[in-house]
């Protein structure tokens, strides 16, 4: 019997973990069974590989093949351990050299031609394989050049299994894709990715007047505050909202290859100039809980709306017409920044750190608040707001109405401050932010808890004060930390070192208890 171990990934949730395929080639009847909860695609891989080597030009082995996945406890899924599985079969069977194999992580999906095709999840199978230690990993070459930058791991791509012979060969490779860094990714020096001049993003110019809303989006980028914005049809809810992204400084490399990871799991192709920028999701107010959250077919993992967001912006446009059960499956990950799924087929956590903008009109009309008269009765009303639970808007730290600009700022020739201005700002604020909560897993105020707010980082004299008088007015204890917490996002903005008593004030403004529509 002769043996032989290739390293195969297959995605758990909207990570990749390592699979040793092991292969045994022995005396007995032809055969090749493969053992290690395989399901129906991995079982259906044994099929795929055999026409793929004998198109490659190398003989199946006419004997009795076993092949074991492990760890044993680990359901397998996908197509992705196609091009593992061919080439344990080939080295087990002396057509390939072993050495180097256990250095080599391979991922592709193989056709009955011996063409390598990419696997889902292929960015998050390379991050795997860098944290297993491995040098190297073998992926097909139509995806090869855009996971290419990722630091820490050699790529590279074939275009057939016949290459991928040829490169473990030793024979010229003319498929191998050189390790650089793309500009997708960035370099292993890199510290930020910027946005492409090419790729169009909203910018804060376009917004007239709204000096208020302009303050609440500048402060809920500095900071990393959840928003809500009440108004009109018309006013510019949708506007400011989709402008946000444009003010967050840009993804780290590694925060950059985390987002393109999880979108790579759920089968999005995104412009290569884009990943630097904070993802923005919007779904419509149709969407069911399991889009907005997750959800699990067959044992393959769905990521939602709020995992796709991760790092970024979540939008929820007419946010009272979503369903209830998605609204309040909010209330956690807003709290953890993950979720936590238990299905029949998957139970685990999904990464959700987003930012959370609401946009909802007054009433059913959405006339109570503009020049036009409103038609909605008081019980509509209050239906109509009860559908945003106090337990949700209580996790939304800046709360404020959207009113319709003047007729002297419509009319206003004057040209707005852009995104770039604003966004200078909040990067200068991040940055105070960062060498404050150096040394801490937190990355902004939005994260610190509540033991460090009452402890080291408590406001000054005055801005405790102020804050006691608040808990006295009944606003509950979570509501005055984020109060606390949007204080010193206040301070940062203003280079002061403790928040005092105006950033309190200031940030209860924001808070805004007064936007009931009640």
């Amino acid at each position: 019997m002769t043996l032989a171990t290739v390293h195969g990934i297959v995605v758990n949730g909207v990570r990749g973990e390592l699979v040793r395929v092991e292969v045994a080639v022995s005396d007995g009847l032809p055969s090749i069974g493969i053992v290690g909860l395989p399901d129906a695609s991995v079982s259906e891989a044994k099929s795929r590989a055999r026409c793929a080597v004998d198109s490659s030009g190398h003989p199946w082995p006419n004997r009795r093949i076993t092949v074991s996945l492990s760890p044993a406890e680990v359901r397998k899924h996908g197509a992705g351990l196609d091009l593992p599985l061919a080439v344990g079969v080939l080295a087990a069977a002396g057509e390939l050299p072993q050495d180097g194999l256990e250095a080599t992580a391979f991922l592709g999906e193989l056709g009955l031609d011996g063409r390598l095709h990419r696997a889902r999840g292929t960015l998050a199978a390379v991050l795997a394989a860098r944290s297993a230690g491995l040098r190297r990993v073998v992926v097909s070459s139509d995806i090869a050049a855009d996971v290419a930058g990722v630091p820490g791991i050699e790529v590279w791509g074939a275009a057939s299994l016949s290459q991928v012979c040829h490169l473990l060969t030793g024979k010229p490779a003319e498929a191998e894709v050189e390790a650089t860094a793309s500009p997708v990714l960035g370099g292993p020096d890199s510290g930020a990715v910027q946005a492409s001049a090419g790729v169009h993003v909203p910018d804060l110019a376009d917004v007239r007047g709204q000096p208020i809303a302009r303050w609440a989006l500048e402060v809920a980028a500095a900071g990393g505050h959840h928003l809500a914005m009440v108004g009109a049809p018309g006013v510019g809810k949708t506007l400011l909202a989709a402008r946000l992204p444009g003010l967050l400084p840009p993804l780290s490399a590694e925060e950059a290859l985390e987002v393109a990871a999880i979108h790579s799991v759920a089968g999005l192709t995104s412009l290569p100039t884009e990943r630097g920028r904070p993802p923005l999701q919007a779904p419509h107010h149709s969407a069911s809980a399991a889009s907005l959250l997750g959800s699990v077919q067959a044992g393959r993992v769905i990521p939602g709306a709020v995992t796709l967001a991760h790092r970024g912006v979540l939008f929820l446009d007419e946010a009272p017409e979503f369903c209830r059960p998605a609204l309040e499956g909010l209330r956690q990950p807003l709290e953890s920044g993950e979720v936590v799924m238990h299905r029949a087929g998957w139970c685990g956590t999904l990464p959700a750190r987003f930012q959370l903008v609401l946009a909802a009109n007054p009433c059913p009309c959405g006339h109570r608040m503009s020049l036009r008269g409103c038609s909605c009765s008081p019980v509509s009303i209050q239906k109509y707001a009860s559908r945003l639970s106090g337990p949700l808007m209580d996790r939304i730290d800046i709360r404020l109405i959207v009113q319709r600009p003047s007729d002297g700022e419509l009319r206003s020739s004057s040209t707005p401050e852009p995104s770039a201005a604003v966004r200078q700002r909040v990067e200068a604020a991040r940055e105070r932010t960062r060498r404050r909560l150096e040394g801490t897993p937190w990355r902004c105020n939005a994260d610190v808890p509540t033991g460090q707010l009452r402890g080291p980082w408590r406001p000054d004299q005055a801005g405790a004060e102020a804050l006691h008088e608040a808990e006295r007015r009944s606003v509950n204890l979570r509501g005055v930390d984020r109060v606390l917490r949007m204080a010193w996002t206040l301070a940062d903005l203003a280079g002061r070192d403790r928040p005092g008593r105006d950033d309190v004030t200031a940030a209860l403004t924001l808070r805004g208890a007064q936007t009931s529509w009640t």
